[in-house]
């Protein structure tokens, strides 16, 4: 259960269970259960959007949804995606890029970035008449990309705690992650589900390989951006096919 509790503490807000620094080894073995994460977050927002719902018009649920999934993941995934914005498009030099997306500070491009992924979440979701499908399947799935990540592309620095997550995670962890993703893409969407996950796929694969022609590897910026981008965009497709 300590792998599991790992990847539960460093994606939610959740309060802790085990109130411990988690080893290096054992974070690395967290991130096979990452997609199992992504729908128990899924869970508790369709709980919540049914809840919001009982009280509120459709356009102010969606916006309190939004809030509820920012709120419990800590805006960590955000976070790294505007931090990604800045520094992939605002540095001249792959160092410049990297040390751009340590400054905590905010640039233009990540304003911008930041402005339209949200202005795109809500509308799907608001565009959604029946999201449910697509709140239990878009968080485990993204969750599963970032397993994708991590073990199939290089990491960019020596040091840093994403450095942990890649030296201790093996393709056994894709195994399962990827199982866990594929049942719970077909219990929940059947063939829809499985046709997203090799979406999800491609967009890891297109956006590290974007990544990797800017910097010389990812970063634990770039894990959380590769998640909101898959969010966003199978939020979008969901639109149409659930």
């Amino acid at each position: 259960m300590i792998p599991f509790l790992a990847s539960l503490q460093f994606l939610t807000l959740i309060p802790p269970i085990i109130k411990r620094p988690f080893t290096p080894k054992e974070l690395g073995r967290a991130v096979g259960y990452y997609p199992l994460v992504g729908l128990l977050i899924g869970a508790i927002l369709t709980g919540a959007n049914y809840l919001f719902a009982l009280v509120f018009p459709s356009s102010i649920v969606t916006a309190l949804t939004l809030a509820a999934w920012i709120g419990l993941t800590g805006a960590l995934h955000l976070d790294g995606f505007l931090d990604a914005c800045d520094g992939l498009f605002g540095g001249f030099t792959p160092e410049k890029r990297l040390e751009i997306m340590r400054d905590e500070r905010i640039g233009a491009f990540a304003m911008a970035g930041g402005v339209l992924l949200l202005l795109l979440k809500f509308t799907a979701l608001d565009s959604n008449p029946s999201p449910v499908a697509a709140l239990l399947l878009v968080p485990t799935l993204s969750r599963w990309g970032i397993t994708l990540a991590i073990v199939a592309f290089p990491y960019a620095r020596s040091r840093g705690l994403g450095r942990s997550f890649k030296d201790h995670a093996t393709w056994r962890q894709v195994a399962l992650a990827t199982g866990i993703a594929a049942a719970a893409a077909w219990f929940i969407a059947q063939w829809i589900g499985l046709a997203a996950m090799g979406l999800t796929a491609a967009l890891v694969w297109a956006g590290s390989s974007f990544t990797l022609r800017r910097i010389p590897g990812l970063t634990g910026d770039i894990y959380g951006a590769l998640n909101e981008l898959v969010e966003m965009v199978l939020l979008l497709v969901f639109v149409v096919t659930i």
